[in-house]
């Protein structure tokens, strides 16, 4: 079977991405060939790209994408050709026209969500769930910090977080960004280009600090993440946008507050089919009583997968970014 996608041989720059015809192998008995409708864009894909996690090379990019089962092997029972589909895990290849999935990576997609609203949701809103409430579940009257808030994790954090009674201060870069943050639930926001994040959110927070910092910028913020934290709070540092977090020194944690410091992945949150769908459950739960709002901001053509990974990595995109075939 053949379909047309981005291969890269070696890691590198955007540049590195060829589009040109992949085989598709032969369907497995428990797989299912998706044609995609839409694609899902997320850091993780640079990560990949440049070599910060590991792949064989030659190899495809992409973990996210929507789309109708176009067939089936012989040993699926929960799909049939026409289902609408998406995923976030099963491996790389989602920057193509169609993928081969195993079937207990594929979720069913609600008939009232739409395909690029799956698509431009399903791993960050998973992300969002497991760490509302796998994580880092939240007691109302919480005070959190979100890094990065009107990213596209950070739009999701917010708008769920305050919906689930938390009082969320949320870091952004620039003066329009901070109206996109207030606008999904944020009750502060931090310039962290020009202000001291620790000290504000000290002060925002009567000198305490907050019970949990959410970060997926990594390296650039950890230092003010750990330093806005209240005692005993928890340092969650779920990403690295800006570059991998040095080692933390046991100690350091105590004289920060005797904090805690997790460094969650999805994949250990979706491992399981049953946990897997709970979390889609409650994704498209909130979707649909208008507790979480997706905000698909960059649409691309998906021959333009560079660009839209540029976008990305240079902070130019808000809320969900797509690509469609």
């Amino acid at each position: 079977m053949k379909s047309k996608g981005f291969v890269i041989h070696q890691h590198g720059g955007s540049d590195v991405l060829q589009w040109q015809d992949v085989d598709l192998p032969e369907l497995g008995a428990n797989d299912v060939l998706v044609r995609h409708t839409a694609i899902g864009i997320n850091f993780i894909d640079i990560y990949f790209r440049q070599g910060l996690y590991p792949m064989t090379l030659p190899g495809r990019l992409g973990i996210e994408a929507a789309g109708v089962v176009e067939a089936v092997g012989s040993g699926v029972s929960q799909f049939s050709a026409g289902d609408r589909v998406a995923y976030c895990k099963g491996g790389l290849g989602s920057y193509a026209e169609a993928h081969i999935v195993a079937e207990n990576c594929l979720i069913p997609v609600p008939d009232d969500i739409d395909d690029e609203t799956a698509a431009a949701v399903l791993l960050k809103g998973l992300t969002a769930a497991y760490l509302l409430y796998k994580t880092a579940p939240l007691q109302a009257g919480a005070n959190i910090l979100i890094q990065a808030a009107a990213g596209g994790v950070g739009t999701l954090l917010s708008q769920w977080a305050k919906h689930l009674g938390a009082y969320v201060i949320g870091t952004v870069g620039s003066e329009e960004k901070a109206v996109l943050a207030k606008a999904n639930g944020c009750d502060e926001t931090i310039l962290y280009d020009q202000q001291d994040v620790a000290e504000e959110v000290r002060r925002l927070t009567g000198g305490k600090g907050v019970e949990v910092v959410f970060d997926s910028v990594g390296a650039a913020t950890c230092e003010a993440s750990l330093n806005s934290l209240a005692k005993r709070g928890l340092f969650v540092s779920f990403g690295n946008a800006s570059g991998p977090v040095e080692a933390i020194a046991p100690l350091t944690l105590l004289q920060k507050g005797s904090v805690f410091m997790t460094r969650p992945g999805l994949a250990d949150y979706i491992e399981d089919r049953a946990e897997m769908l709970e979390l889609s459950g409650l994704l498209f739960a909130a979707i649909r009583e208008g507790h979480v709002k997706v905000s698909i901001n960059q649409r691309y053509g998906l021959k333009d997968a560079a660009k839209a990974q540029d976008d990305l990595a240079q902070r130019l995109t808000t809320g969900s970014s797509i690509l469609l075939p």
